[in-house]
């Protein structure tokens, strides 16, 4: 495999990220040192995609990444190294049959709107996640486990499964973000509650505005340590080198998305402090293989595309080192279920050549790549160039983030999309069922094979077990070209030096509960 250079047919494509951010290299060292963007009760956040829905409960995790740990609580939680700890639940008491779980809960823990949290939230939260309508992107992790959701008192709830789940907690923890029933109910519909959300997180809603920003502030109400602001502003800034303008020049305190072209230049700034944190994602092609008939539905067209692309010299070269080669679409960052002997696809454009000509496409094809906005353009292009060399013509489509994740949920974005895969539960249950899995939310693809798999690992909570069960999966999915495997996913953040904040590590959540000026 080569790791020095990509074919000179590709380079100038593969360099256009670097050039896409030179004219960054102009702008003089501003050295903010601990000058707010507002002032030191105010963070002002950059991000590089909108929040295109703020009901946690229905919105992807592209959305609720940002927001989630503010203004939502859960039973259980995830300290900043994905370790689960008691939260709104005190504790839990699980039967020997892992059919029951028996919560106690907080008598502290009030919403937003200052109604206190009971028992009877808590099993509407699910029930609400459970109901078609509600359209929740969570649903099939629950609709074929939960059996029923009882409440014994105002300060305990008792969840009852169809089978025993390993990973229980986690999806508690990672999905199960609590909403006040009075309030959701009376309003007429899911849209309305994303419009004037309601949680019981240390922040709580102020406003958004479409297409510019969203507004909190802190809960005063929080039954835990309170934030060490009073707002937190997510600002809008979907252009990259305009993103690193306004960290630069003191418009935002923090930003996300840091063109790795630029990540060097800006660590050479004492007023900044440059981040790149590792978010337990794989940045993968998306392919929709379940259409019979279409050069995807044949697992050698797969196997080719993989081939075709090599990976190590996008990361060397376009990413300027910040990834990782993917052998399995289990981010190496999972506490287990990464089998080490598994080894990325060997770039070989003569194998993914023989592999085309055997599927019956000896010529290649015509397709589609859909390439959202918080995707770097020129990568999407890359991309389409190292098949191209192999005769699949991909034709780049540039989508605005929201538009593109309402198709990105909706089974939509065929043949063929850009997509990441956040950590949110810890557990390599999540990336495999949402996009490996038949029903998956995320997933057009069907395996038989994964599918014994997975019911099988879903339903083993042994952790060695687990562990050999998802190690399997893995494999199998490398085999069948399931996606076409890119890098791990980092997260370059930029920030003012003298704000004080620890990214969570392993997953793509933003925990804001923790940031402060010194």
């Amino acid at each position: 495999m080569s790791i020095v250079a990509i074919p000179s047919s590709l380079r100038a494509a593969a360099w256009a990220a670097v050039a896409a951010t030179s004219a960054l290299a102009a702008i003089p060292a501003f050295a903010l040192d601990g000058k707010p963007a507002v002032d030191r009760d105010t963070v002002v956040f950059g991000i590089g995609k909108e929040i295109g829905n703020l009901d946690g409960q229905v919105a992807a995790t592209g959305d609720s990444q940002r927001y989630g740990f503010q203004l939502y609580d859960t039973l259980y939680a995830f300290d900043l190294k994905g370790n689960l700890q008691p939260s709104v639940a005190t504790a839990v008491k699980i039967s020997d049959d892992g059919l029951t779980y028996t919560f106690t809960l907080r008598k502290d823990v009030k919403f937003h709107n200052g109604a206190p949290l009971t028992s009877r939230d808590v099993k509407y939260s699910m029930e609400r996640i459970l109901q078609p309508e509600i359209k929740s992107t969570r649903r099939p992790y629950f609709v074929n486990l939960i059996d029923s959701v009882e409440t014994a008192g105002d300060a305990s709830v008792v969840f009852r499964l169809k089978r025993a789940d390993g990973a229980f907690l986690n999806k508690l923890a990672g999905y199960l973000l609590l909403v006040p029933k009075a309030y959701t109910e009376s309003l007429p519909n899911p849209e309305a509650f994303a419009r004037a959300p309601v949680g019981s997180g240390p922040y709580k809603f102020v406003s958004q505005k479409i297409g510019q920003a969203v507004e909190l502030e802190r809960f005063d109400g929080y039954w835990g340590p309170k934030p060490g602001i009073k707002r937190l502003v997510f600002k809008l800034i979907p252009d990259a080198s305009s993103r690193v303008n306004a960290i630069v020049s003191g418009e935002a305190d923090i930003v996300d998305y840091v063109p790795t072209a630029d990540a060097q230049r800006l660590r050479a700034n004492a007023g900044l402090t440059v981040k790149p944190v590792p978010v337990g994602s794989p940045l993968a092609v998306r392919l929709y293989s379940n259409v019979p008939g279409t050069p995807l539905a044949n697992p050698k067209v797969r196997l080719a595309l993989n081939h075709a692309v090599d990976s190590s010299a996008i990361i060397k070269n376009v990413l300027h080192g910040i990834g990782a080669p993917l052998a399995s679409y289990i981010s190496s960052s999972y506490p287990y279920g990464v089998d080490p002997a598994l080894k990325p696809y060997a770039y070989d454009p003569a194998l993914a050549k023989r592999l085309l000509t055997q599927a019956g496409y000896p010529k290649g094809f015509d397709t589609e790549l859909l390439c959202p906005s918080d995707i770097p353009k020129d990568l999407c292009e890359v991309i389409s160039a190292y098949w191209s060399t192999i005769g699949v013509r991909a034709s780049v489509k540039v989508m605005d983030y929201t538009a593109w994740s309402r198709l990105n949920n909706t089974h939509k974005g065929g043949p063929m999309s850009m997509m990441q895969f956040s950590n949110a539960i810890y557990d390599p249950i999540h990336p495999i069922l949402g996009a490996a899995s038949k029903d998956g939310t995320w997933s057009d693809y069907s395996n038989p094979e994964v599918e014994r798999l997975i019911a099988e690992g879903d339903a083993e909570a042994d952790r060695a077990k687990r562990d050999q069960l998802f190690r399997k999966i893995g494999r199998v999915l490398h085999d069948d070209g399931h996606a076409v495997l890119l890098t791990e996913l980092y997260y370059t953040f930029a920030q003012d030096a003298k704000l004080e904040w620890t990214p969570q590590i392993g997953s793509g959540y933003y925990n804001l509960r923790n940031v402060r000026w010194k």
